[in-house]
């Protein structure tokens, strides 16, 4: 993803477009976010299977509600402002492609797939909830149809969301039908990989339960398809324009003032059958609200301040910097590092899991600014981009 504007003006009749602060601050953001929601697996001593049966479970002691709470926080908004920001991305490599006279989708097939293979390898080394794989396809769908009409894409765009709403429904359905699940069935993992098993013995178990671990990502193709096309329709529309307040404001009032109070009571008061609904349905429309606060308080400005430069840089970075938090995590956690997710007691979960993310967001931080004050691109942005220049030309 790049962070300039664009249009869709004849070769040569523009100059370079200039960078857009927000893109890239929204994007350290969304990197940000995604770990504020991962760290909650990561800190658990049985990883993304520990946390799943957890959050059917529900935690019981003295930290309870802080966890709820800062769970609830996170869930599904950053995915979804990032998911929202590849779209706008798209758009964005769109119109540099139109604007220097070259074909679109072109050869983007060949990026889908250099992403595909990062995710692969995030996938089976690093993190089994990576996300990479599912946008790399996502990313290669939506790129045919941004080169179809405007009424063609809308037309995609409500389908898509109307069959994820649909999941969803019969979904939230079967839970009332059916009532809650309260997990006491779960089975704790014998033997345990995330906590005895060495580095290799995790990549065999992520193998081994693909089917499990990739499953989200098949299940929230049409809302990423969807929100994909969102994004590049957002950005044609002016959303980081400074005549796109009013845009702004809707998207304000429809996500911190009608979503997110929904999304709070409903994650924490209405237990964790209820995450696919909030995760998928409620927290989309937090993250639109998201991404117009920030556009909002960067459409004037010709500075980020500090903040936002640190954000910047992570931003600039983010490939890397989702790889490396992942990985930063996954050396403190797990039992092939430190093993520290297994020595921590479930009273003291919630401290830990709070002082590993600051501990975590100190490393990228800190990573991306030095890094990018000698490179131009991360080193994860640096080889995908000179494989794609070697294998397409």
């Amino acid at each position: 993803m790049t962070s300039t504007t664009a249009d869709s003006a004849p070769a040569g009749s523009l100059p370079r477009p200039a960078r857009l602060m927000a893109l890239d601050v929204l994007r350290g953001i969304a990197i940000l976010g995604t770990l504020g929601t991962n760290i909650w697996i990561l800190t658990d001593p049985e990883g993304l299977v520990g946390y799943l049966n957890r959050l059917v479970t529900a935690p019981v002691d003295g930290w309870m509600w802080a966890e709820k709470v800062l769970q609830q926080l996170a869930q599904g908004k950053f995915l979804g402002l990032l998911t929202v920001m590849f779209g706008i991305g798209l758009a964005i490599q769109q119109a540099s492609a139109q604007r220097g006279g070259r074909s679109w989708p072109g050869k983007y097939p060949w990026r889908a797939a250099l992403l595909f293979l990062d995710g692969l390898l995030n996938f089976a080394l690093i993190a089994e909830f990576d996300v990479l794989m599912g946008y790399a396809v996502t990313g290669l769908i939506v790129a045919f149809l941004l080169a179809r009409s405007p009424r063609a894409q809308g037309r995609w765009l409500i389908g898509m969301l109307c069959l994820h709403l649909t999941l969803i429904a019969l979904y939230a359905l079967s839970l009332t039908v059916a009532g809650s699940t309260d997990g006491s069935g779960a089975e704790p993992l014998s033997p345990n990989p995330y906590a005895d098993g060495s580095f290799w013995d995790l990549v065999l178990f992520r193998i081994e339960n693909a089917g499990l671990f990739r499953f989200e990502t098949v299940l929230i193709l049409p809302l990423s398809i969807a929100l994909f096309l969102l994004g590049a329709r957002l950005f044609r529309a002016g959303v980081f324009a400074p005549g796109g307040a009013r845009l702004r404001r809707r998207l304000l009032v429809l996500g911190f003032g009608v979503a997110a109070p929904v999304d709070l009571l409903l994650g924490v008061f209405g237990g964790g059958d209820w995450v696919l609904v909030t995760r998928y349905a409620v927290a989309p429309l937090v993250s639109l609200a998201i991404l117009a606060l920030v556009a909002e308080f960067y459409v004037r400005r010709t500075a980020t301040g500090f903040t936002g430069r640190r954000l910047s840089e992570i931003g600039r970075a983010a490939l890397s910097c989702y790889i490396l938090q992942n990985l930063v995590s996954a050396i403190i956690c797990y039992g092939w590092g430190f093993g520290l997710a297994a020595r921590f007691t479930p009273d003291a979960r919630v401290p830990f899991t709070i002082a590993t993310y600051l501990v975590v967001v100190l490393v990228i931080a800190l990573f991306a600014h030095f890094w990018l004050r000698r490179f131009e691109r991360g080193p994860v942005e640096w080889l995908w981009h000179t494989s794609y220049r070697r294998i397409a030309g």
